[in-house]
């Protein structure tokens, strides 16, 4: 550990440094931060631009007793290093180690627990009014991203904040514009005159005396208030907020520790919500981050020397696959749009944005509105493919059901990151996907065993009429050849890979390939046949054939990467039971808890979720002795 990050055991260690340590500070904190998401992966370019934000506040407020929220909570990495946290922050991420998000189950410092965007708000504007009901007199702090600020809860939460008129801080870490010295001077010089208690006190007095002259005062104060207003239109860039009820201070430069430190002190001098407004730089200090932001805010372990990932695996991801399908698609089928929540790169959209750009729709972080914009493209014959991440269109049930299903619209919900995402944890975890879609009518739940098969289903949605849901995990395919020619699958039909008269392994999606590696070790090891079926359909389901072999075989096993509850293995149970077929079964899947973070192969195998695992449960369901 570094020598003067050596001396933070907590927020107040930090008012006793020198300037000349602070800056060391900084420096220390960056070059730790680099190193450690070089080692464990992570969020590295929003980290590296709060570094003074974050010093900043832990030195104006007085956390735990103030209450910081972080938005999303991905750039929270520099406050747990000031809370307590730098004896365990190697282990961030990893299994059993500390969380890349705020977790209030492992620190007073961490009020909220966040990990999706646009919460914030809402969520300190309850802290703040918990606090004022209750008698005290903290302060309270929102910390959100421009990128979050498009959230339909953020704008939410800043609309009742304004109007409750109570006081609440939200700093804005805006790290999408640059800012100008004349502009950054400007900003400065009136946020110092709005932060003047003389100000507001001569502001009164006059509106007062004004008010009080016969016949036109009423007028006048009219007419002062209009000058005023066109004013602020003039040189404030904050008219937004300003309307929505909040003081608005900035932009300011959120490099600056010095302005930053004021700024934040302004603060505790004014009554009601605040916004102050803050430009940073996304991988300040780190010239790949710099150069290129997007690829470094959340990336897997890396050479600090180049930037370049250290993982040497040619096979492509199933979000490549995926993207490069749909551009084939696209160029046979004009009707076919693209639409994303913020996430071009990450959904693989980026190369149909460049070839098909007026067809190319990125919404911002709006998962909502991304669905029922959809939905309104679909009723007017087009094809509209939305992809977001599983754990991400959670936001967007109420659209799906009501404003696609409902009318039964031809839109394609493409749900990457679909089952485990590893290393981010509970919050992004895809595992209730099926759960969340399965109950709603007029809607088909596809999941490919590989990515070649991706690449037939992403065709067959796109024929489709009705609404389709697509699900595919996170991170590399299995290798499989791709071919080159795509025929539609029939909806609802599963396919035997491998037959066996001892019992059924019926599997979805990406535990297709360990289910039939453990059919392969149980037939040569115990010398069970199994029937392997990648049942391709969660909805709906292929009855004949899963009828045909629980009756030939007499034993059911489901595989999925899914909670049990409301899932894949629950629907075969239903269809088993309307069609009064008896037989032992048992259901792999997560169970009825919220899976933490670690690498995906071992949260695989602690819950029994590959080959080992599968073959366990098999034998168990054959009494037979357990596997060694």
């Amino acid at each position: 550990m570094t020598r003067v990050l050596q001396k933070i055991s907590g927020p107040d260690d930090l008012r006793k440094l020198s300037e000349k340590e602070i800056l060391k500070l900084t420096k220390e904190i960056r070059n730790l931060l680099i190193e450690t998401v070089a080692s464990n992966g992570g969020h590295l370019a929003p980290n590296l631009g709060v570094v003074e934000l974050t010093l900043a506040l832990h030195m104006v407020f007085h956390s735990p007793e103030d209450k910081i929220v972080w938005d999303v909570g991905h750039q929270s990495y520099v406050h747990k290093l000031l809370t307590g946290r730098q004896e365990y922050f190697g282990t961030i991420r990893q299994y059993q180690g500390i969380s890349g998000f705020p977790k209030r189950a492992e620190s007073v410092h961490d009020v909220f627990d966040t990990g999706h965007s646009s919460t914030s708000i809402s969520a300190a504007l309850g802290l703040a009014k918990a606090r004022d009901i209750q008698g005290r007199r903290n302060k309270v702090v929102a910390v959100i991203g421009d990128g979050s600020l498009t959230g339909g809860l953020a704008l939410e939460g800043l609309n009742q904040a304004g109007h409750l008129g109570t006081d609440l801080v939200v700093v804005l870490n805006d790290n999408e514009m640059s800012i100008a010295h004349n502009v950054g001077a400007i900003s400065a010089y009136l946020s110092k005159i709005r932060v003047d208690p003389t100000y507001f006190r001569v502001k009164k007095d006059i509106e007062f005396l004004l008010s009080k002259v016969p016949a036109i005062g009423g007028a006048m104060v009219k007419v002062a208030e209009r000058v005023k207003d066109s004013l602020k239109y003039l040189l404030v860039s904050g008219m937004l907020f300003e309307e929505l009820g909040f003081t608005y201070l900035g932009p300011i430069d959120g490099h600056n520790l010095s302005l930053l430190k004021t700024t934040l002190e302004n603060t505790k001098k004014i009554k009601g919500p605040i916004l102050v407004h803050v430009i940073t730089k996304k991988g300040k200090g780190y010239r790949p981050a710099e150069e290129n932001p997007d690829k470094f805010h959340g990336i897997g372990p890396f050479q600090i020397e180049t930037g370049q990932p250290v993982e040497n695996n040619d096979k492509p991801t199933y979000t490549q696959i995926f993207g490069k399908a749909l551009v084939r698609l696209a160029k046979e089928q004009e009707n076919i749009l693209a639409i994303t929540a913020a996430m071009p790169d990450g959904t693989g959209l980026k190369e149909f944005s460049r070839q098909f750009s007026s067809r190319f729709f990125d919404v911002g972080i709006a998962e909502q509105h991304a669905v029922t914009f959809a939905a309104g493209l679909a009723t007017q014959g087009f094809k509209p493919v939305v992809a977001i991440y599983s754990s991400f269109l959670q936001r967007a049930y109420d659209q799906i059901l009501h404003d696609v299903a409902l009318q039964k619209l031809g839109v394609v919900l493409a749900i990457d990151r679909a089952g485990l995402v590893g290393e981010d944890g509970p919050t992004h975890h895809g595992l209730f996907d099926f759960a969340y879609l399965r109950h709603i009518p007029e809607l088909v739940i596809m999941a490919p065993k590989d990515e070649n098969e991706l690449q037939f289903m992403l065709k067959t949605a796109v024929s489709y009429p009705g609404v389709v849901a697509l699900r595919y995990p996170r991170g590399k395919g299995l290798g499989v050849d791709l071919v080159d020619k795509w025929d539609n699958l029939e909806i609802g039909k599963g396919e035997i890979l491998r037959e066996g008269s001892d019992l059924t392994i019926l599997a979805i999606g990406s535990m297709v390939s360990p289910s039939l590696q453990a059919a392969e070790e149980l037939a040569k090891e115990s010398n069970i046949q199994a029937s392997v079926v990648n049942c391709r359909f969660v909805k709906p389901l292929d009855r004949d054939l899963i009828i045909q072999l629980a009756e030939r075989t007499g034993k059911i096993l489901t595989v999925e990467e899914h909670v049990l509850a409301n899932g894949f293995g629950s629907a075969v149970l239903e269809l088993l039971q309307e069609e009064q077929v008896q037989v032992p079964i048992k259901r792999l899947g997560f169970p009825d808890q919220f899976i933490q973070h670690g690498s995906i192969n071992m949260l695989l195998e602690q819950y029994g979720l590959n080959s080992t695992g599968i073959k366990t449960a098999a034998l168990k369901l054959c009494h037979k002795r357990r596997v060694r």
